[in-house]
């Protein structure tokens, strides 16, 4: 055997049991990412009760929207922010803690409550961290598995896309003729046919959706390899209670804001308990956070938790940007789209053609 044909063996070897050995889990995780791409329209058309809006206009008080959402919340949980509308036909959102445990990551669990901006009137109240939108997210991102399932997702990223090397390695014709290798006929199984076509036009997909996939599953080695700042590694500490009587309603801490900063807010956080406890307000389009102090009514710049402060990576907003499609065209969502569901026929069709190929061992052995 040739040095050349022991390295297309094992190739075909590393190929294979890759794709037999780790079938279970990669085909989940790239049907799941094929599904988030389109996130927002799946939710809308799941959860439709939550943009059955009356209108557009956000006529009413923030404190009708507080009091409408603290109503349906009732003592499952208790408001600390509102969402108000960006788009035009968007619900208010309100966000309550509920009480008890906390969730996955220590973090508290929450209840949401989406309300028709001009009447105030609560269109639905959920816990979305349990619906199959978020379910969806938390098996793609971590395979369900607690503390280390991202590191898991990155290294099957790897696997992946070692999996796409090889299989164009070994798809590339021994004896020239690129073009005549396009075919469909290139084999006589119909099954061989197939995955080497599929294969082809996917493998340069999957390396892709792959490598930005190992980017975000490895942020600390990924900035180091692109000479990026570090990013901030994220504190453990759990999150402070809320305060229990602010003095300050929702009035007048919009009333201290306006007068600082006159326009409309995107989005509010009832104050927690600690030195200085304090509204956040969130100014609609490209202003700065600000804060008012809940004793005094002072109003000050927000002070942003430590894992924000860091300057933001445009490398790692590229990553993401190709990984989920966002703001990258119809195109490339589609191609996304395709390139998640492909694994699912390469896996099969390569285990059938391992299966049917020991199969002729066994027979040849035996005549």
């Amino acid at each position: 055997m040739t040095p050349l044909a022991r390295l297309r063996r094992l190739w075909l070897d590393v190929h294979l049991w890759i794709g037999a050995g780790l079938l279970i889990v990669l085909v989940p995780l790239s049907v799941t990412g094929s599904i988030l791409v389109w996130h927002d329209a799946i939710d809308r058309a799941l959860y439709s009760q939550r943009y059955a809006t009356s209108g557009a206009l956000a006529s009413r008080r923030v404190a009708d929207y507080a009091a409408a959402a603290e109503q349906a919340f009732g003592p499952r949980a208790r408001l600390f922010q509102l969402r108000l509308p960006q788009r035009a036909g968007d619900p208010v959102v309100a966000v309550g803690r509920i009480a008890g445990p906390p969730g996955p990551g220590g973090r508290p669990r929450t209840l949401n409550a989406w309300i028709d901006p001009p009447t105030a009137r609560v269109l639905d109240v959920a816990e979305v961290a349990q619906q199959a939108t978020m379910v969806v997210h938390r098996l793609h991102g971590s395979l369900l598995i607690q503390d280390v399932g991202r590191q898991v997702v990155g290294w099957l990223g790897w696997a992946m896309f070692v999996s796409s090397a090889t299989g164009l390695w070994l798809w590339w014709p021994r004896h020239g003729g690129v073009l005549r290798a396009l075919r469909w006929r290139r084999g006589a199984s119909q099954l061989f046919n197939l995955h080497h076509m599929v294969g082809f036009w996917t493998c340069l997909p999957l390396a892709v959706l792959s490598l930005t996939g190992v980017y975000i599953a490895f942020p600390q080695a990924s900035h180091a390899l692109v000479g990026a700042p570090p990013p901030p590694v994220r504190s453990a500490r759990q999150t402070p209670p809320l305060l229990d009587r602010p003095r300050l309603g929702v009035d007048q801490a919009l009333a201290a804001a306006s007068a600082e900063a006159p326009g409309a807010v995107a989005q509010l956080d009832w104050p927690s308990q600690g030195r200085a406890p304090a509204w956040k307000l969130m100014p609609a389009g490209h202003g700065a956070p600000l804060q008012v102090e809940d004793a005094t009514g002072l109003v000050s710049p927000a002070r942003a938790p430590a894992e924000r402060r860091a300057a933001p990576d445009p490398t790692s907003r590229l990553m993401r940007q190709i990984h989920d499609g966002t703001d990258m065209g119809l195109a490339w969502r589609l191609v996304i789209t395709a390139a998640g569901a492909m694994p699912t026929i390469l896996g099969l069709s390569g285990l059938v053609m391992w299966l049917r190929r020991r199969a002729r061992r066994r027979a040849l052995r035996a005549a």
